[in-house]
């Protein structure tokens, strides 16, 4: 274990010495808190807490965002330093392929714990400056949404150290990274779309439309977080999609863990038997 986080101190270094750390809290930061100041003021109208639209606003962002910067830190992890030869270097050690990745995908998880923590937790402490009342369920779905944006950011790097072990050059693994973000951000719910309005709910039951949802993590994180309660379902637009799907906070979060845990394990295999 030492090992490991000795990885995944060094992986944090890098990290911060290639600005990616700055970077993504920075841009994280900005855009949450353009959200907070922006998309707070129509709170009265919609029923819903000052802090739960933030909670809207963010959890929507960060379906976009997070898995992009996820898979932009990850993609090239293993590929990108074989190219580079350090990874021979870095195996001429006494150190095991299962603890380099494992080291690498810890740091990268700290740096996208830090960068979601610090950004969005400086939306909250922006709302909390305008003197508005904010109840103890908003704040936990305020913290919900913080823990499971690092959680789904996990699961797109261990997507992109999933393609950096399969793949040959740093280009196609771009390619590909890109290809996955497009795939689960915008392609698969549009596909989606089109199928549940041609079936008018002929065939595709409440049983089926869970299985759907599940197989795409965004979709899980989203039901999460933007149908935890009714006020923000309602204030989302999610009542329909809470109503046809019956998935419980732990089904989802579960989803979201084996989303992390198979990729991960995909890449553990690639990467034992791939040649350096």
């Amino acid at each position: 274990m030492k090992t490991i986080l000795l990885l995944s101190a060094k992986e944090v270094r890098e990290g911060l010495r290639n600005r990616w750390v700055l970077a993504a809290t920075g841009l994280l930061a900005a855009l949450a808190l353009t959200l907070t100041f922006l998309g707070s003021a129509p709170t009265g109208s919609v029923g819903a807490g000052a802090l739960d639209v933030v909670v809207i606003s963010l959890a929507s962002l960060t379906i976009f965002i997070v898995p992009l910067i996820a898979l932009l830190i990850s993609h090239d992890a293993i590929v990108g330093e074989i190219d580079r030869g350090t990874m021979m270097l870095l195996l001429s050690y006494p150190v095991r392929r299962s603890q380099v990745l494992f080291g690498k995908f810890l740091g990268h998880i700290a740096i996208l714990a830090f960068a979601t923590c610090v950004g969005y937790g400086l939306a909250a402490v922006a709302l909390l400056a305008t003197g508005k009342a904010i109840g103890g369920g908003s704040w936990t779905a305020f913290t919900t949404m913080t823990a499971s944006s690092v959680l789904l950011g996990a699961v797109f790097v261990a997507i992109g150290y999933l393609v950096s072990a399969l793949v040959r050059d740093r280009g196609t693994a771009g390619g590909i990274a890109i290809g996955v973000w497009l795939v689960f951000v915008v392609i698969y719910d549009m596909a989606l779309l089109g199928l549940l309005v041609a079936d008018q709910g002929r065939s595709v039951g409440g049983g089926v439309l869970d299985a759907l949802l599940l197989l795409n993590p965004t979709d899980a994180y989203r039901l999460l977080n933007l149908a935890g309660s009714d006020e923000i379902a309602a204030a989302s637009g999610m009542g329909g999609i809470v109503q046809s799907a019956a998935l419980e906070p732990a089904a989802l979060l579960a989803a979201l863990v084996a989303w992390i845990v198979a990729p991960m394990a995909l890449a553990a295999a690639a990467f034992s038997r791939r040649e350096l």
